[in-house]
């Protein structure tokens, strides 16, 4: 596709401290956006990153139908740029798109567009290590009218942040119980901003408390473990890697999931996706059989829980012991800078 691209007169890169880089604070010079009305895409521009002139009565901001994706660009010790599994993040953005009625966005735009964006902006991809280029592809309904109904229109649009570590230390997670995130038939499954809005107040609690994020469970009997706030969950029993299964539609199937499962299991270790409780996580921290917990997530990357909190009752797990967690980030790490071979094709070159 050739996609127009108006260049901004004076980069803000000469600005901006690339070492104190706080996750989605910072943006890139340039953003895509393209309209789609009348059944199709048009539009279709890259221009300087700037604020949009939206309706008070647009429908996203009363209905709630918006959706989005994360992905990550890094740059290899040559200096070549590539984005991680972006196929993929496209595949589930459109699996989103269709949940929340919403049209999916083509290849052409979404692969392609993504694709000059991060090249020209490419210098924008921090060269250190745990740092990369983040990527927010998102969209939102656009019709200037009240009633609930599918929005004739939308906006697409893809945002660049440089960025540091989502996590930089451990983290301490509580086990939710009074508040629920997803069931079975919702929406828990899709990247719409709804899930998210909906979970800030238990993690506000949550942190009240001490804690960085919670870990959701069952709308039902609120014993069965779904994911934590901002990424999915591992187990490891020994030499079994256990992550809660995508059956029930109330997870998000995560690629940096994916990618971990993938890894451990050419590592050797026996991976596990089915329903898993919380009491069998208490009896195995009992026991000593449970490990290592770790979430996995494109802006968190790997993170190792150093507490997790059920009840009145805390498991305290020694990170500095970890083993698991650490080899995975290792493995995807080297892969993300060329330093191990990408046998799965993972990175789409900038």
């Amino acid at each position: 596709m050739d996609i127009p691209v108006i260049k901004v007169k004076r980069s803000r890169l000469a600005e901006t401290d690339f070492d104190d880089l706080p996750f989605g604070k910072y943006f890139s010079d340039h953003m895509l956006e393209a309209d789609y009305a009348d059944g199709e895409w048009k539009l279709v521009s890259i221009k300087p990153y700037q604020p949009i002139s939206i309706e008070p009565s647009m429908m996203a901001l009363h209905y709630g139908q918006a959706i989005f994706e994360g992905i990550k660009a890094y740059r290899k010790e040559n200096g070549d740029a590539f984005i991680f599994r972006p196929y993929d993040n496209m595949r589930r953005f459109n699996i989103s798109a269709d949940r929340m009625n919403m049209p999916s966005v083509p290849e052409d735009i979404f692969i392609e567009g993504m694709r000059q964006l991060v090249a020209l902006d490419k210098d924008w991809i921090p060269a250190k290590d745990d740092y990369s280029l983040y990527i927010r592809p998102f969209m939102f309904a656009t019709d200037a009218t009240l009633g609930v109904r599918p929005s004739d229109t939308y906006k697409f649009m893809i945002l660049l942040s440089p960025t540091g570590p989502y996590y930089s230390s451990p983290m301490k997670i509580y086990v939710e119980e009074k508040y629920t995130r997803a069931a079975p038939g919702g929406v828990g499954f899709a990247k719409n901003a709804g899930n998210y809005g909906g979970a800030l107040k238990a993690t506000s609690e949550a942190r009240a408390k001490g804690f960085d994020q919670v870990l959701w469970t069952d709308a039902f009997e609120h014993k069965w473990l779904q994911e934590v706030g901002t990424m999915n969950v591992f187990f490891i029993f020994g030499n079994t890697a256990v992550t809660p299964s995508l059956e029930e539609g109330t997870i998000l199937e995560g690629v940096t999931r994916d990618s971990v499962m993938t890894v451990l299991r050419e590592q050797g270790l026996n991976v596990e996706e089915r329903k898993i409780s919380i009491d069998e996580v208490v009896e195995g921290y009992k026991s000593g059989k449970l490990t290592e917990i770790f979430g996995s997530g494109t802006a968190a990357t790997i993170s190792p829980l150093k507490e997790l909190r059920y009840k009145d009752y805390s498991m305290h797990l020694d990170v500095a012991s970890y083993q698991t967690a650490p080899m995975a980030k290792k493995i995807l790490t080297e892969i993300r800078e060329g330093k191990r071979p990408d046998i799965h094709g993972w990175l789409v070159k900038v």
